[in-house]
């Protein structure tokens, strides 16, 4: 039989609550804490395994229930949390050694929200340093692995979340997105990211990369799974002023079928003339079973969505990234390199601090508002950002969703993008672009390629329209029938 911790996150909880059921909260946290020893050592999936906090959250599930009180939809439920995340009384790293030593004070808003829906903590996950990067290579204390090939990376910078529910470490896992930090991670490892609507969800405790884009979200094995973390974290909250809540979306009755969606095939999320045929593959039997389901295609072009996205991004982004990182000098906190004065200890601290990555947006962003270059540069980014956002609009005017592949290729080998940026900030073309108009999407497993490497599509919907989105990835999961596989490694776990 089936250990309760693979199954529906729902379930799973059901059990817990149960008092007639063998399994407790403290049950499946340890055999979460279990697999992670048996396995993490070859993924690198965390940072910071958190055993005592995990056991001693799980305690108090197990006694609320034997209190008969509820504990919430999480009920013991294991949760991973990637490391930019503040989790009280854990390492807050960011995957950098600038953060040397510092312990988080508090608890993001969505880390309370989702212990107190009765999730475990088990631990803090790797990530690109800072959140910057797309396949958790920039990570100062070495790379996460894909758990279906070691020798491939997971995507980034939420890689280690994505491996550690891909190789069944944990059934839940928080990621943030920042240019598709969620999607393109979820994609290359086979399982569920999705990205909410930004201001959806509270980005207080969220250690800021660019806050115009950071978006907080759940990685999962199913979208009903996605769905429930998702529901215990979204909603407004006072100490994040960008958060709000969201007018509900209505439609005529709750949508069971696929009858009549209009989904769009935007021109500039296509593939180019020579795609990778697996991407491509999977692509297509999405539209083609969205069709015998009774959707109508909607051809639509937005001229900025394309290709144009990512000069866009990689100005907006690092911009914002310059001001947020300014505040990591070696005074307040972390790492502090003696200088001979003020200036030198500055230099000194973030030359030592900050990796090659962090270092090369801090400039980008830095020149990009510098004077008489911020006009030429920053100012005009954002025009294009408020014309794309535009066209989304538009676009959502004559469809309801839209579907397109969530990466171009599956998961490439480590070290093969590392010495171009240019090649790697490419990964994210068919992501960053959510991000830069606010819209929430989704990534869902849609197979994998002839070498066995998962690949994932990606449906996108109007700002606010979340919950429609997740219903309908709900149902095309289910038509696909292409669930997370199970990667070798962990079968042998399992076994």
């Amino acid at each position: 039989m089936a250990h309760p911790l693979d199954g529906p996150v729902a379930e799973m909880a059901r059990r817990v609550r149960d008092r007639g059921d063998p399994f407790t909260a403290r049950s499946l946290v340890e055999e979460s804490l279990r697999r992670i020893e048996a396995l993490d050592g070859r993924l690198h999936a965390f940072l910071h395994v958190a055993a005592d906090l995990a056991r001693a959250q799980a305690d108090r599930v197990d006694a609320e229930i034997a209190a008969g009180r509820d504990p919430g939809p999480l009920a013991g439920v294991p949760l991973a949390v990637k490391d930019n995340l503040e989790v009280a009384g854990l390492p807050l790293s960011c995957a950098s050694r600038i953060l040397a030593g510092y312990v988080a004070p508090r608890d993001a808003t969505v880390v309370a929200r989702a212990v107190a829906a009765g999730a475990c903590v088990v631990g803090k996950t790797n990530l690109d340093e800072f959140a910057m990067g797309s396949s958790t290579e920039n990570s100062a204390f070495g790379p996460t692995r894909n758990p279906h090939d070691l020798a491939r990376v997971p995507g980034g910078s939420s890689g280690g979340s994505a491996a550690a529910v891909a190789a069944r470490l944990v059934p839940l896992a928080l990621g943030s997105d920042t240019g598709g930090s969620i999607r393109q991670p979820a994609a290359l490892t086979g399982i569920v990211g999705f990205k909410p609507s930004y201001g959806r969800v509270s980005r207080s405790g969220l250690v800021a990369f660019a806050s115009s884009l950071d978006q907080v979200g759940p990685l999962a094995r199913t979208v009903a799974d996605a769905a429930l973390l998702h529901a215990a974290i979204e909603g407004p909250d006072p100490a994040d002023a960008t958060s709000h809540a969201f007018e509900a979306f209505r439609a005529p009755a709750p949508r069971t079928a696929l009858e009549g969606l209009r989904v769009g095939r935007v021109a500039e999320f296509d593939l180019g003339a020579n795609p990778d045929p697996d991407v491509a593959g999977a692509l297509a039997r999405a539209r083609r079973v969205l069709g015998e389901a009774g959707a109508r295609e909607v051809e639509l072009s937005i001229p900025l969505g394309g290709a144009a996205g990512i000069p866009i991004y990689y100005i907006v982004a690092p911009a914002e990234a310059s001001s947020n990182l300014a505040r990591f000098d070696g005074i307040r906190y972390g790492l502090r390199v003696p200088g001979e004065d003020l200036e030198a200890l500055y230099a000194a601290t973030r030359g030592a601090g900050f990796g090659p990555e962090v270092r090369r947006r801090i400039l980008v962003g830095t020149f990009v508002l510098s004077a008489g270059y911020a006009d030429a540069y920053y100012k005009r980014a954002m025009a294009a950002r408020r014309a794309l956002a535009q066209q989304f609009e538009r676009a959502f005017e004559r469809a309801d969703v839209l579907l397109s592949a969530t990466t171009p290729t599956p998961a490439f080998r480590l070290g093969e993008k590392s010495s171009d940026p240019v090649a790697m900030y490419v990964c994210d073309v068919l992501t960053v672009v959510a991000n830069l108009a606010g819209v929430p999407a989704i990534s869902i497993p849609a197979g994998v390629s002839a070498t066995g490497l998962p690949v994932g599509v990606q449906l996108w919907a109007r700002a606010g329209h979340d919950t429609q989105l997740l219903r309908i990835a709900h149902l095309l999961e289910g038509r696909l029938g292409t669930p997370a596989p199970i990667p070798a490694l962990t079968r042998e776990v399992l076994a």
